[in-house]
C-alpha cells in the first residue's frame, strides 16, 4: 500500500515539476527588444529559456542571454540589459509589443477594427511613404522606431496592396457583392 502511495506522490511531483518547467520555458522564450546600456541603442535579444526554466525549479530563475543582435562584436559584454528583463520580462517581448501597437486601432486603409489582434492573422504596417509591409521584415532592433512611425494595416488590405504593386494593370477595387 505504501509503495503505491509513494509512486502516486512521485508521479504527482514529477508532473507538477514538468508543468512548472514547461510554463517557465514558455515565459522565457521569444525575442525581446531592450535598450543596450553600453550603446544606448535598441537590441534584439533572446534569453536562455532552458537555463531560466531549470533554475526556476530551484527558486529564482537565472537569466542569461543566448543571443543578441549586437553579437558577435559585443559578445563579451556584461549583459547589464538583463536588469530590465528581470524587472518586466513580458513588456520587452516582441509579440506583446505588436499586440500593444494594434490595441484599440483600426486599419489605416479600410478602417476595420484590429483589436483584439487575431492570432491567425499576421498584421502589417503602412509606411509614411504609403507602402505596406509585414512587421517581421523589420530588424528587431528597429522595431520600436518602425512601430512609432508606421500605421497598422489589416492582412486583407496588405495582400490587396501587394497585388496592386505586382499587377498595376489589373482592375482596381473588389468585385461587387450585388450580383
Amino acid at each position: 500500500m505504501f509503495a503505491t502511495l509513494g509512486s502516486v506522490v512521485v508521479t504527482v511531483a514529477a508532473a507538477y515539476g514538468l508543468y512548472v518547467l514547461l510554463r517557465a520555458y514558455r515565459e522565457f522564450q521569444g525575442v525581446r527588444v531592450v535598450v543596450c546600456p553600453e550603446t544606448k541603442a535598441h537590441a534584439g535579444v533572446k534569453l536562455s529559456a532552458g537555463r531560466a526554466a531549470f533554475s526556476r525549479l530551484l527558486g529564482e530563475p537565472e537569466l542569461r542571454l543566448s543571443d543578441c543582435s549586437r553579437w558577435p562584436e559585443r559578445r563579451n559584454c556584461g549583459q547589464e540589459c538583463l536588469t530590465r528583463l528581470e524587472a518586466a520580462p513580458a513588456d520587452c517581448l516582441v509579440r506583446n509589443m505588436i499586440c500593444r501597437c494594434y490595441q484599440d486601432k483600426s486599419c489605416a486603409l479600410c478602417g476595420r477594427n484590429l483589436s483584439p489582434l487575431p492570432w491567425l492573422e499576421r498584421p502589417a504596417l503602412l509606411s509614411p511613404e504609403g507602402r505596406t509591409f509585414e512587421w517581421v521584415q523589420v530588424p528587431v532592433e528597429m522595431l520600436p522606431q518602425t512601430l512609432a512611425a508606421a500605421q497598422p494595416v489589416c492582412w486583407n488590405c496588405h495582400v490587396e496592396a501587394i497585388f496592386r504593386r505586382l499587377h498595376p494593370a489589373a482592375p482596381a477595387g473588389r468585385p461587387s457583392q450585388d450580383t
